[in-house]
């Protein structure tokens, strides 16, 4: 097939958003697909264009699948306003220059005449030119839903509320125009029917982990716990990821005080977003902090933790599904997550960490020392959540799935052309 993935974050970004695409895109390629991206030059999670990249030109690039594949994955680079921090108005000018530098590049694919357009939200600000150039072409049209951007946008003050109700009919018009829906969890599927999604365009597409390159190590990554300078014994509680708004770090730093007078507990925190220069001018002489890691270390990072930590803003937990879970679980080890009950995420984590109130340090604290202290659970925790890991976030199963799905839909929704094969309902082996 000839697949057009329109979205803001993609490789070699290796968190967030921008890791889940470009595994996608790479994966098809690899898979005999031909893939086309439009997106920016990558900046994520330190709001810093990446060395070798510019913000203010187009470029393209082509990456050709080392396995012999024919298949192809050629990527557009749009201009786009990238701002050191990105709060409020700031980060939704930098959403809006990327939707209108990407116009050109968008409908420069009609002339290859796609069999899918693909598009990632954030931003819906790109809906429009998306499915200008799959009704141009008569190609299928597939919303795929990383984050609820403009309830999250309402919800964290970063837009004013009296836009609310133009904002939501908007971007209730642009979903109905796609021919399939998709987002990560049960949850975000049941916020997309209250957006008026019906469940026959309706998909989950959730997020995933390579398992076997992300595994319980049994050395506990003894080499880099002597690195960090952990002492031996010592509890390490370790958070990884972007540091942003969202993330709700404050919560990190006032349990890492509380537990300050306990030299058996050592904080980590590793990434990079608008929220690192905070935890640097604040943190405890019991915290660590360290740079986002290269991708072939991170499985040594995360067998790092003894425990890991995702704290989240109360508004923004069942709007996202945090990306960063997938790797915590299938290193195997418990993770202390903030969540209301009831949560997508407060039900993955049952029986496989503790899920505490959001902004509540004290709970927050609780769990830490309740795991620190118990070994057994932390381990029959760590196991649990390995297990699910492997059994609902294997990246080899979902992405098998989404082929076969993208497949059914242009033979569903379009004629389909001489590269969509009669093997479309069939699931097609790992290569």
């Amino acid at each position: 097939m000839r697949v057009l993935i329109h979205g803001i974050d993609f490789s070699p970004v290796e968190v967030g958003i921008g890791k889940y695409t470009g595994e996608m895109a790479k994966w098809l390629s690899v898979r005999g697909h031909q893939v086309r991206v439009v997106t920016i030059a990558p900046h994520f999670p330190q709001w810093k264009t990446f060395e070798g990249y510019s913000s203010w030109r187009y470029s393209r690039e082509v990456w050709l699948p080392s396995n012999g594949s024919r298949g192809t994955l050629r990527v557009t680079r749009c201009p786009a306003w990238i701002p050191g921090d990105p709060r409020s108005w700031k980060r939704i000018l930098h959403l809006v220059s990327f939707a209108f530098s990407s116009v050109p590049a968008m409908l420069l694919q009609v002339l290859w005449r796609p069999d899918i357009v693909l598009m990632i939200e954030p931003t819906m600000f790109c809906a429009p030119h998306a499915l200008l150039v799959a009704m141009a072409t008569g190609s299928s049209s597939w919303l795929h839903v990383q984050d609820f951007e403009i309830d999250a946008a309402f919800q964290l003050g970063s837009l004013p509320p009296r836009l609310r109700q133009l904002a939501d009919a908007a971007e209730r018009f642009l979903m109905s125009k796609f021919d399939r829906v998709s987002t990560i969890s049960d949850r975000m599927i049941q916020r997309l029917s209250a957006k008026g999604v019906d469940s026959a365009r309706s998909v989950l597409f959730p997020n995933w982990a390579d398992t076997s390159a992300i595994y319980p190590m049994t050395t506990s990554a003894t080499a880099l716990r002597e690195q960090v300078g952990i002492a031996d014994g010592a509890i390490v509680a370790l958070f990884s990821g972007s540091m942003g708004t969202k993330q709700g770090l404050k919560l990190l730093v006032d349990a890492s005080r509380q537990i300050a007078a306990r030299p058996d507990i050592q904080f980590i925190f590793c990434g990079d977003g608008p929220y690192r220069e905070t935890l640097l001018a604040e943190k405890g002489d019991n915290v660590t902090i360290l740079p986002l890691q290269p991708a072939d270390r991170l499985n040594e990072l995360l067998n790092l933790a003894d425990i890991h930590l995702l704290p989240q803003l109360a508004d923004a937990s069942d709007l996202v599904m945090p990306s960063k879970l997938t790797g915590m679980m299938a290193s195997g080890r418990p993770v202390v997550a903030t969540a209301h009950a009831g949560t997508q995420l407060a039900r993955v984590l049952e029986g496989r960490g503790i899920v505490t109130r959001p902004g509540d340090v004290d709970d927050f604290v609780s769990a830490i020392t309740k795991l620190a202290e118990d070994a057994n659970l932390r381990n029959l925790m760590g196991k649990a959540a390995r297990q699910y890991a492997v059994e609902h976030m294997d990246r080899g199963e979902i992405l098998s799935r989404f082929e076969v799905a993208i497949r059914e839909t242009c033979c569903s929704t379009k004629t389909p052309k001489e590269n969509i094969t009669s093997t479309s309902k069939e699931r097609l082996p790992l290569s």
